[in-house]
């Protein structure tokens, strides 16, 4: 999807958002299989990722991966559990505050981080596994933004999510 026109009437509607967002949750994936990795901050290298993260060096469409804290509860019940933690899904960054989909073909700033929302971030066979049976279902329109790294830095707990122009 191509976002329309700044100037009309629905790029506009798309491009305001009623406040900035907020970190609430870094993890890095060391390697295949392992658990992640609860971190504080995190340094973000253009063209490679997360250092530290195991797809460091991969793609750099998805350099960083995104959940919505709001979906948490979410996947939580469409999945049969009382509660999901943000490691379990295997993202990167969890944020609260803003709706991630409207990221989506924008550039926005975390921390010291300028960010590019390149593509959904869809679920992979391992949730069902993660989740239980349906796991990958429950996750279905949930799953997140994948983002480019367009600016390297930090970021970090509680940094402010904004949109730049």
């Amino acid at each position: 999807m191509t976002l329309p026109p700044s100037d009309s009437e629905l790029g506009r509607l798309m491009a305001t958002l009623p406040r900035a967002g907020r970190v609430e949750w870094i993890g890095l994936r060391p390697a295949r299989g392992q658990a992640m990795q609860e971190v504080a901050q995190a340094e973000a290298v253009t063209g490679i990722g997360l250092l530290g993260d195991r797809y460091a060096g991969g793609s750099g469409k998805r350099g960083v991966t995104l959940i919505q804290a709001e979906h948490l509860p979410v996947i939580a019940a469409l999945s049969g559990h009382a509660s999901v933690l943000p490691a379990l899904l295997r993202r990167n960054v969890v944020v609260s505050g803003l709706p991630l989909i409207a990221l989506k073909e924008r550039r926005f700033r975390i921390g010291d981080v300028v960010l590019e929302g390149t593509d959904e971030c869809d679920p992979c066979s391992n949730m069902e596994q993660a989740l239980g049976p349906g796991g990958f279902n429950a996750m279905r329109g949930h799953g997140g933004l994948c983002a480019r790294i367009v600016a390297g830095g930090v970021l970090r707990l509680g940094d402010a999510v904004t949109v730049l122009a």
